[in-house]
């Protein structure tokens, strides 16, 4: 254990056998209060499906066809991207069984770079990433409820964002009340989304049995609608990863899921194909019944081919997408709070966001954190523009994590991987990668050029915050004690325990 991890456990030692004296732990202090192993293959599926399906398949078709200039290549980028998310989520299955903590790109990042290089990660993904992502998807959920009572106009910029922050609270809620739930309901409300796009690809195969497939003949489907640009195709996939966004996240939790060297690696072996499939036929299914230029010109994709195809049950689909958004938020809500718990436990976080309630044992203040933070990017009213930063910023993290995979390799040869990938799978990822970050940076130089903006702004804080040992006392005594015993008065929380079974690192290969 490092002096950083030594100092943390020690600043609120004190409050929390206080606690435990009290009688918080009414089974005796012997008891273990560990993060609970309530994810199961099953539930490890819904995850992953339940945070890639969000409102990224109602909102990324238009900006896919926009970019991509015709509807053969836009079908493209979508086959192309799942093989894409399948390809890195392989390199995730190895690292996750062979780094086995909760985290995810951050700490594997961390194990394999350092401190500097996780903390980016982590500042990035805390400050914008996932907090604008939310946003986003709490935003199409509170458009599409209200939508109906509003017929002929935009909902009230006051009532969408009252019914988002509605809608965050109530699963923040819920998530700090118990594991369980929050995995109960991330497992219905995937259920309740695939079935929405089964509707859509029922319909639309129904469509083409009929013969109105004429937007998707060869001779018509590769027809340009502008001129087709290397830069353009690589902003098409940038869209489409929005959409795909999400496939790396039960690497976030993978100190909760059951038996997760077998569990984590069937999960995304599962989950990446079928998600790619129905994403494909969902785009065939639009385009059965919209021109390119119909589906261009609609800013509710849904809910367009739902008024042109159900008639009077078209209030079915923005039920859908509703019901999609609100898995989808419950889904960011679990993962990244555990990103939040796995910062402050290697001390780039206040140490309060390590702990765990007494008696649920779940990461209540790292959740809290996430609501407010998302609570405040509804307010500023700008999320939309930061979707560009937010895309750039995460395929950056997924190149420098599968980076981080091959340089492992080389530090550790002998480290017993239970899952070892062939090293053709992360060298076509990072050529990809390359690729892809290159054209988008001389497309969109301001936009991209942000991103990295925001990323190296965490560098002086992480130098003033983490690496700057000798702080005043003053500062140390209220951020590592009052703050602590606070928040733990507050909110009844813990340090966890690690679990030896799961956490301890692989053993390396001995000499023959």
């Amino acid at each position: 254990m490092d002096g950083t991890e030594t100092n943390r456990r020690n600043c609120a030692s004190t409050e929390q056998q206080k606690m435990l004296d009290s009688g918080g732990n009414q089974n005796g202090s012997k008891d273990r209060v560990t993060l609970k192993k309530e994810i199961g293959l099953l539930s490890a599926c819904a995850i992953i499906i339940g945070n890639i399906i969000g409102s990224g398949i109602f909102i990324s078709p238009k900006g896919v066809l926009d970019h991509a200039g015709s509807v053969g290549f836009s079908l493209i980028v979508w086959v192309l991207g799942g093989g894409i998310c399948a390809l890195g989520s392989l390199c995730y299955a190895e690292l996750g069984v062979t780094i086995p903590k909760s985290g995810g790109d951050y700490s594997y990042v961390t194990e394999i770079f350092g401190g500097l290089v996780g903390f980016l990660l982590l500042w990035s993904a805390v400050l914008i990433m996932y907090p604008t992502t939310l946003a986003v998807i709490a935003l199409t959920f509170s458009n599409y409820v209200l939508q109906p009572a509003f017929p002929n106009c935009l909902p009230p910029y006051i009532a969408t964002r009252l019914l988002s922050t509605t809608c965050v609270m109530f699963l923040t809620w819920v998530n700090c009340s118990s594991v369980r739930w929050g995995t109960r309901i991330q497992d219905i409300f995937t259920v309740g989304k695939l079935l929405a796009l089964v509707l859509i690809i029922v319909v639309g195969m129904v469509q083409i049995a009929n013969g109105h497939y004429d937007a998707l003949e060869p001779q018509t489907a590769f027809e340009f609608i502008k001129d087709p640009s290397v830069g353009q195709i690589a902003l098409a996939f940038l869209q489409a990863s929005f959409a795909y966004s999400g496939w790396n996240f039960l690497n976030y939790v993978t100190e909760e899921v059951v038996e997760p060297r077998k569990n984590l690696p069937r999960a995304i072996y599962i989950s990446i194909p079928l998600v790619t499939l129905v994403y494909t036929l969902t785009n065939i299914a639009y385009f059965s019944s919209m021109s390119p230029q119909e589906l261009l010109d609609s800013n509710a994709v849904a809910v367009t081919f739902g008024e042109k195809l159900l008639g009077v049950f078209s209030w079915v689909m923005p039920i859908s997408v509703a019901l999609s958004t609100f898995g989808g938020i419950n889904g960011y809500l679990f993962t990244s709070s555990r990103l939040c718990f796995s910062g402050a436990r290697e001390g780039h976080l206040p140490y309060l966001l390590a702990m765990i309630h007494l008696k649920s044992c779940t990461p209540i203040p790292a959740l809290l954190v996430c609501c407010t933070a998302t609570i405040v990017i509804l307010c500023i009213g700008d999320t939309h523009n930061l979707i560009n930063y937010v895309s750039f910023i995460n395929y950056l993290s997924y190149g420098v994590t599968i980076a981080g995979l091959l340089y492992y390799r080389w530090k550790k040869p002998k480290l017993v991987r239970p899952i070892k990938v062939n090293l053709l799978v992360p060298c076509s990822y990072l050529v990809f990668w390359a690729v892809l970050l290159g054209f988008s940076l001389y497309s969109e130089p301001v936009v991209c050029g942000m991103g990295l903006v925001i990323m190296l702004t965490g560098v002086p804080i992480y130098f003033i915050g983490v690496q700057w040992k000798n702080k005043p006392h003053w500062i140390s005594t209220l951020c590592n004690e009052k703050v602590t015993y606070l928040g733990q008065r507050l909110c009844y929380v813990v340090f966890p325990q690690d679990d030896p079974s799961e956490i301890q690192p692989l053993t390396e290969k001995s000499e023959l």
